[in-house]
């Protein structure tokens, strides 16, 4: 059973029959001034909860854009890697057929600034032994003759040709200390130079956005 509810009156008298209580009825009529404040006032209270809505949305879509960006930043610190590998691999091969077509015109200049900078190591000793491919060997030695007086050589120069030398390699033999030039060993080494520089830098390299801290390696 359900208890009963006690009956409400919507007006009470008292004994002489006056109203002492009497339950407010909703309004019909309203003027127009409270008609207007009304519809303001409701305006007003609708604009500053859209606006409310609008900016918790921003906030939301902001909040997904950094994570997004943080999700990507990743991804992106791998193909700038990939693109600063591309590049140095670019560069070499660029900087290989650069000096193969120098070599293939002035074939004498490696040598002739080896003897430039050994200046100084090469003045006393008597006699110079340089090896050579023998395909160089042709002009070569009035070549060195020139560049020996040149830096102040006045020792012997003895020209020999060796079989199986790359394309301008040579080998300056001076008694107490030789000096040796090969272009497809010191390519070598310049690419495991680099090479050795792309791995050391990884994915830690400049900030991907000016100011910010480079992006870690994943795990």
């Amino acid at each position: 059973m359900t208890a009963p509810q006690k009956f409400a009156f919507d007006t009470i008298f008292d004994g002489e029959g006056d109203v002492v209580f009497s339950t407010p009825r909703p309004k019909r009529l309203y003027p127009a001034e409270e008609v207007e404040q009304i519809r303001t006032q409701a305006y007003a209270e609708g604009e500053q909860a859209a606006l409310a809505g609008m900016a918790a949305l921003q906030a939301q879509a902001l909040a997904q854009v950094a994570e997004a960006c943080r999700a990507a930043l990743p991804g992106l610190a791998g193909v700038a890697h990939a693109h600063r590998e591309g590049s140095a691999a670019l560069a070499q091969a660029c900087g290989r057929a650069i000096a193969d077509a120098a070599l293939d015109r002035f074939p004498d200049a490696p040598l002739r600034a080896a003897l430039a900078a050994l200046a100084r190591e090469i003045e006393a000793v008597p006699r110079l032994v340089v090896t050579v491919a023998p395909e160089l060997l042709d002009g070569l030695e009035a070549a060195l003759a020139e560049t020996a007086q040149a830096v102040g050589y006045a020792g012997a120069v003895q020209l020999r040709g060796e079989a199986g030398r790359a394309r301008g390699a040579f080998t300056l033999d001076f008694g107490d200390g030789a000096a040796a030039f090969d272009p497809d060993t010191a390519a070598a080494r310049v690419a495991a130079a680099l090479d050795a520089a792309l791995a050391a830098e990884g994915l830690h390299a400049e900030p991907l956005v000016p100011g910010a801290d480079p992006v870690p390696a994943e795990s």
